[in-house]
């Protein structure tokens, strides 16, 4: 089959081949009538433009690097199909690779990424500090979705606040022993969470009590093995701020197997407001973050930088999401 050039659609459309690169490479304004005669031109000859050609002469890939962690979790799927809905109506395409929460698979997923030429980068969550992203990223236009690292341009929750708000939440009900499970020590929505628990205990007049909290790594695994571990050493608990949804549901399991009622005996609530919330045994009190929303303002931000404009870091809030997995023990 002959290969279909820029000259066959000028015949075609009856313009000139320069008109015809202008519609094809969107570089510069055409008349309307002619556009609509080369368009029509391009689909009677079948035309299939060779992107990667188009993309060197413009010198950008035309391609955005999206790092994502643990594919198939609700949380990350949702920012991920944020991101993806803001670059449908452009002539950017990402491609994803999972960081799988290991540092060592998340530098090598952004260099793969790298070097694949692509435009920009969006970087969902993970652990990598924010020194090696500035390294690695140097010059590419890079956004952090789902974390606030300092001197990087962030689309985030306001973390402190809304653990505040769910730990001022439980006091209200009349808890005072609340266990906390962090997430990853060294990660900073972990650390913004814990200032914002003791926050609210302060505020409260309540002590922080060492052996009510306890550091694990935003996996089911943790909150299971916590809460059976708090329980074989019989520390007294009434509630437990968990580091996300998927600690929270570890949590629960935890206290099925020892016969533990939830809320009756001890309430619980989680982080993220993923799908399965709303349907755990009892349906989990969460802090809803917007998620798909995020994942659109980190595209939106991306765009900007690699139009070279200026932009600022976006701070969202949360929602407490109160389900039936907290009760009053007033």
């Amino acid at each position: 089959m002959k290969n279909i050039t820029i000259d066959d659609i000028a015949r075609v459309a009856g313009v000139s081949k320069s008109t015809v690169s202008r519609v094809l490479n969107g570089t510069a304004k055409v008349h309307p009538d002619k556009k609509k005669a080369v368009e029509e031109a391009t689909e009677r000859l079948g035309f299939q433009p060779n992107v990667v050609a188009s993309s060197l002469a413009r010198g950008r890939s035309m391609t955005i690097g999206v790092l994502t962690q643990l594919m198939g979790t609700p949380f990350y799927d949702a920012i991920s199909q944020g991101v993806i809905a803001e670059f449908n109506d452009t002539p950017y395409s990402p491609i994803f690779v999972d960081g799988q929460w290991q540092k060592g698979e998340e530098v090598d997923a952004i260099r793969a990424l790298i070097g694949r030429r692509v435009d920009g980068l969006v970087l969902i969550g993970g652990s990598v500090p924010s020194s090696e992203i500035a390294n690695l990223c140097s010059g590419l236009p890079t956004v952090i979705v789902g974390r606030n690292l300092p001197g990087h341009k962030c689309v985030y929750m306001n973390n402190e606040a809304c653990a505040y708000e769910a730990t001022k939440y439980l006091i209200a009900q009349g808890h005072r022993d609340i266990a906390v499970i962090r997430g990853l020590e060294h990660h900073q929505d972990a650390v913004d969470r814990f200032a914002g628990y003791q926050r609210a205990l302060l505020e409260a007049g309540l002590p922080l009590k060492q052996e009510l909290v306890q550091s694990g790594d935003f996996s089911a695994d943790s909150g299971l093995e916590i809460v059976g571990d708090l329980l074989r050493r019989n520390v007294s608990f009434t509630a437990v701020l968990a580091a996300n949804d998927l600690t929270a549901m570890g949590v629960r399991l935890a206290l099925y197997r020892n016969d533990i009622p939830v809320p009756e005996k001890v309430s619980i609530i989680g982080f993220d407001d993923q799908l399965e919330a709303a349907y755990m045994s009892p349906p989990l009190t969460t802090v809803k973050q917007p998620s798909r929303k995020m994942g659109s303002y980190a595209s939106q931000c991306l765009l900007k930088m690699i139009d070279g404009k200026s932009i600022d870091s976006i701070c969202v809030d949360g929602e407490l999401v109160q389900r039936e997995s907290v009760a009053s023990i007033q």
